[in-house]
């Protein structure tokens, strides 16, 4: 059994690693071990993602496709979430998520004649349906909201357009200069190295700490 795990958040400013740890351990429980993690910064409503391609193509028949929830992976209108689903069949690849446990099944044995497995297969494909429905229409929902917002701020004459996260950013300075790497900001802000390197970039000067 081959397992890959997809990480995925929206934004660069993301951490799309945050949930590894859980993953791992949610693979441990279940007797399994996680072989290869495909990780990326896009927003999950295209499907144009260069990792989750990228985790198809090399997938062979019958792995399995771990996901922390089922919207890193189907936050997509419903065409697009038909053809991905056209791809992972094409491979017979099991989606696997710890917030649906009809999925769990793929990680245990099969057993002889295979008819549990067709119908919680069955079962599963339904499930997923329904969640994806759910995680466009929540995607949707606020998006809308936020539209609606910022009209209604436009309108008043309040709109200053989105603002970057200045705390956050001199936090990250502060700790670059005291030799913090990378890989130690990712951990202790949950944050990307994009955003970290933006920072090093810039260089924002500490406001608090004089």
């Amino acid at each position: 059994m081959f397992i890959r795990a997809y990480l995925r958040a929206s934004t660069q400013e993301q951490n799309a690693e945050r949930a590894r740890e859980s993953l791992v351990q949610f693979a441990a429980n279940h007797g399994q071990r996680i072989a290869a993690f495909y990780v990326e910064n896009v927003s999950g409503a295209t499907l144009h993602r260069p990792e989750l391609m990228k985790l198809i193509t090399d997938s062979g028949e019958g792995d399995i496709v771990l996901v922390e929830q089922i919207d890193r992976l189907a936050r997509l209108k419903k065409s697009d979430w038909d053809s991905l689903k056209q791809k992972l069949a094409a491979k017979r690849l099991a989606i696997v998520s710890p917030e649906l446990p009809t999925s769990w099944l793929a990680l245990e044995k099969k057993d002889d004649t295979g008819f549990t497995d067709s119908i919680l297969r069955a079962v599963n494909a339904m499930m997923l349906d329904m969640l994806a429905a759910v995680a466009r229409k929540d995607y949707e929902d606020r998006r809308r909201r936020q539209f609606q917002g910022i009209h209604k701020a436009k309108t008043e004459g309040k709109y200053q357009g989105r603002q970057p996260d200045l705390k956050r950013r001199q936090h990250i300075a502060s700790l670059l200069r005291s030799g913090h790497s990378y890989s130690e900001i990712q951990e202790m802000l949950s944050c990307s190295r994009h955003l970290i390197a933006s920072v090093a970039k810039v260089r924002i000067p500490d406001q608090g700490c004089h």
